[in-house]
């Protein structure tokens, strides 16, 4: 039996106890599993079997409702390596001046679904024992002194006695494992998240991953584009300036050599220009310094095409969403000069309710789509990345307007 347990039925788990020997590691380890169940329970069955120490034990079960969970749940773990993680806290219950949260189902595991297991595993402990018991029948009736006639009336008892003890040995292990099937499938369903829970926690777990992993290529970006800016970009300047400096004063240089260090001179500032084109596109190094604004500004200013800015931020926004706000705006204006033959942009950022807010509005043609591979799907996308959102107006003979909202903390 494994943490895998939950998801198999009672048949799969008889058949894989019947597969072993009875007396197998496992066997001893469901045993144990069960046996310790029976303190948690015996509370329950003093006030079942005292009917007035009923409402007290209630009282205590309902207090302790966390504590006793705790330990069912650890007992599972400990003893068998199965999780069940920790549910919701379940409605508030008032007893006397306390105020308690609590799960109807834990509340239905610990007052009849564990004293009711707790009972089975009593009984499994107590066929353990006679079985013992009876399978050295035989071997206690020749062994301990008593007189002939007494030994000669157990003579077939003994027998027939040791033959049940014996078959109780064997079916007790089968037993075993069948309890400790429904303690891990009654803990898991009555003392772990339901449905809903798990699904709300896989959600937030997602969202936690997601945002990690967001957070950590914005920093693999930064660390880039750091490397590239003082290493590379720091060597072919060097390259580029030793070049020019040859051409200026090597004037008694052959022509085919000097054009060769010209042509070199022009290669290396071209490979300037784009190795600062590609560090700017893997995160801009105003955008670290002075912010998202003066970012937009550079952005604006490199643009094809007039762009108006207006920009207004009172909140602090966090990196990666700047970093997002900044690669959405680029790669919008980028968009718009290419398809939408315009003739000037409006860009506002503001923030508001712990949002960010940015409209990209343009005068072009309109008819944008994201079905048709124009970016739109690229910037929804990179929206989405820190749970943002994204929309478009753009009827056919414009204007395009893009709507972008981010949350201005992850």
């Amino acid at each position: 039996m494994s943490s895998s347990t939950s998801s198999t039925t009672w048949r799969e788990a008889l058949v894989r106890s019947l597969r072993r020997p009875p007396w197998s590691r496992e066997a001893w380890r469901d045993t144990r599993l069960i046996a310790a169940g029976i303190p948690l329970a015996l509370p329950v069955w003093l006030g079942v079997v005292a009917p007035s120490l009923l409402m007290p034990v209630l009282a205590i079960v309902l207090t302790c409702t966390r504590w006793i969970t705790r330990a069912q749940r650890g007992r599972l773990h400990a003893l068998l390596g199965v999780e069940v993680p920790p549910a919701g806290p379940g409605p508030v219950l008032s007893v006397g001046r306390l105020r308690i949260g609590v799960s109807w189902r834990q509340l239905a595991y610990h007052l009849l679904v564990g004293p009711s297991l707790a009972l089975g595993a009593l009984g499994v402990v107590y066929l353990w024992g006679a079985g013992l018991v009876l399978s050295t029948l035989y071997a206690w009736v020749w062994l301990l002194p008593m007189e002939a006639g007494l030994r000669t009336e157990l003579a077939g008892l003994d027998v027939l006695f040791t033959v049940v003890g014996v078959v109780l040995l064997v079916v007790t292990p089968w037993l075993a494992t069948l309890t400790a099937w429904l303690e891990v499938r009654s803990a898991r369903a009555l003392l772990g998240p339901n449905r809903a829970e798990a699904l709300e926690r896989r959600v937030e777990e997602i969202t936690e991953s997601r945002a990690g992993l967001v957070d950590a290529v914005d920093a693999e970006r930064r660390r880039i584009e750091r490397d590239l800016h003082d290493g590379a970009q720091q060597r072919l300047t060097s390259l580029a300036m030793n070049l020019g400096l040859a051409r200026r004063t090597l004037k008694d240089c052959p022509p085919d050599a000097m054009q060769v260090i010209v042509a070199a001179h022009e290669e290396a500032q071209a490979a300037i220009d784009e190795l600062r084109d590609l560090v700017r596109g893997l995160h801009p190094a105003v955008l670290e310094d002075r912010g998202l604004d003066a970012a937009l500004s550079g952005v604006a200013a490199r643009a094809p095409l007039p762009v108006r800015l207006d920009v207004d931020l009172s909140e602090r926004i966090a990196p990666t969403v700047e970093a997002v706000a900044y690669f959405t705006v680029s790669e919008a204006l980028t968009n718009v000069a290419k398809h939408a033959r315009a003739s000037a942009v409006d860009v506002s950022a503001r923030t508001s309710g712990g949002k960010l807010r940015l409209v990209v509005t343009d005068d072009g043609v309109g008819g944008a789509d994201a079905t048709r591979g124009t970016g739109l799907t690229g910037l929804r996308q990179r929206a989405a990345s820190v749970d943002g959102t994204l929309s478009v107006l753009s009827p056919l003979g414009g204007p395009t307007t893009i709507t972008v909202e981010l949350p201005c903390v992850l």
